[in-house]
């Protein structure tokens, strides 16, 4: 599977790429070069990955080149690295404007939850389930179109999976597929986007902002279709429950 970054160099040099592009077989359509050998020695351009060797593109500890063919070509040399390191500040530059670089936070494990649930937590809840019923298609959609069209797919699922290592553990199935949406709405929150799809917003304003918020103070909801639940602790457990009817009329008479 091909990662970012990825590009294409050429036998001359010259090196394409394309952000937010991590697949070679598309790299190699838009630009339209054509090589039909494994002859290392008539092979006119290399597919090329730079990754960084921890996996994890928020905090990369040393980026790693490799050529990603079954046969390297006889004229690949380190003339060829250097134009394709040069070719990645270009794409890394890029894609800081898009990520936000925070630690990630394992609520259940980082985080001492709250001795007491408060009213502001209840509304914020509150607040999450008027979000995940406003959106058109679902949080994931949202969050999973609006990232992987911005960046690519590498980038989105190395977040990811930092996240969802986090919860998984740690909640119980039957309740695991609104606990994912609190997973797709935190992670979104690694990204710097003008646009998130399926939602209606203002421009630069993240629109699952409610679950990062509980999920940063340790509180991470639930939801079995008439109950919300908040977990906390190392054992996620449940510290407030609530109906969704009870829910929406929180604060209406204050």
């Amino acid at each position: 599977m091909c990662k970012a970054f990825s590009c294409l160099v050429h036998k001359n040099k010259k090196v394409y790429w394309k952000f937010a592009v991590d697949n070679h077989h598309n790299l190699v359509e838009k630009c339209k070069w054509r090589d039909n050998t494994d002859d290392p020695a008539r092979m006119r351009f290399a597919r090329i990955e730079i990754v960084p060797n921890n996996k994890n593109y928020l905090f990369p500890d040393e980026w790693m080149l490799r050529v990603d063919e079954r046969i390297k070509p006889y004229w690949f040399s380190p003339a060829h690295e250097e134009v394709c390191l040069n070719a990645h500040k270009l794409w890394l530059k890029e894609l800081n404007k898009y990520l936000i670089k925070k630690p990630i936070v394992h609520p259940f494990k980082d985080i001492k939850p709250p001795k007491k649930i408060t009213k502001k937590m209840i509304k914020l809840l509150k607040n999450w389930d008027s979000v995940r019923d406003s959106v058109w298609d679902s949080v994931r959609d949202s969050v999973w179109d609006s990232v992987w069209d911005s960046v690519g797919d590498s980038v989105w699922d190395s977040v990811w999976d930092s996240v969802w290592d986090s919860v998984w553990d740690s909640v119980r199935d039957s309740v695991w597929d609104s606990v994912r949406d609190s997973v797709w709405g935190y992670t979104g929150s690694f990204f710097k986007l003008k646009k998130w799809k399926y939602i209606k917003h203002k421009n630069d304003e993240y629109p699952f902002a409610p679950i990062v918020r509980l999920w940063e103070i340790g509180l991470v909801p639930s939801f079995d279709g008439t109950i919300w639940r908040l977990h906390g602790g190392k054992k996620a457990k449940i510290l407030f429950e609530i109906s969704k009817t009870d829910l929406k009329k929180y604060g209406e008479s204050e």
